[in-house]
């Protein structure tokens, strides 16, 4: 696990985090004085499994690493699925190596760190709705503000990438109250 500060000297901790996480999959805590919204945002959006404010009690920091190498450790689906390289989603195939998906004219399109992770979490329950405050928990490990929309957001972009008419979803639904699902068959190949 890294613990990272977003403001070092030298390289800042965004670009290092990125750079981790285009090697590989460390979990990664940001602990920093940063505290705005748009900065948590950020930080989670580039890969960070969690993100803790300084002033911070040492046991939530505790606490907070405990479940985040719980999540990084533990047998579930998403271990399971990347022991398989290609999964095929609808009229989609996701390359789980390379964070890409491809249609049928064989043309990869890239996706972010947290497009991806939110794409793996619905291939492992297709069908299943799930509430926002779940989708952030098993994307980034965190609960959900109020008026947390990050979510929202990445659902919105995944859709630009893989829906055909992204108004009018048919891969990811959205069921109004209660949250989304992915309405597609999967395969794994």
């Amino acid at each position: 696990m890294i613990i990272l500060d977003v403001m070092m000297p030298g390289e800042d901790g965004i670009s290092l985090c990125r750079e981790v996480r285009a090697s590989g999959d460390i979990p990664i805590i940001f602990l920093t004085a940063m505290a705005e919204d748009t900065d948590r945002i950020v930080g989670l959006e580039l890969g960070a499994d969690d993100y803790l404010v300084k002033p911070f009690n040492p046991r939530e920091l505790l606490a907070r690493i405990r479940a985040v190498l719980r999540r990084a450790t533990s047998a579930t689906p998403a271990r399971t699925i990347l022991n398989r390289r290609i999964v095929r989603i609808g009229q989609w195939r996701l390359d789980l190596g390379r964070q890409e998906i491809f249609g049928d004219d064989n043309v990869g399109i890239p996706l972010s760190t947290a497009e991806f992770r939110l794409l793996k979490v619905f291939i492992e329950r297709p069908g299943l709705i799930l509430s926002r405050e779940q989708l952030l928990d098993l994307t980034v490990g965190r609960t959900a503000d109020i008026f947390d929309r990050s979510i929202d957001n990445q659902v919105s972009r995944l859709r630009k990438k893989v829906e055909e008419n992204p108004k009018n979803p048919s891969i990811i639904k959205t069921h109004w109250g209660g949250g989304y699902s992915l309405c597609t068959e999967v395969v794994f190949e």
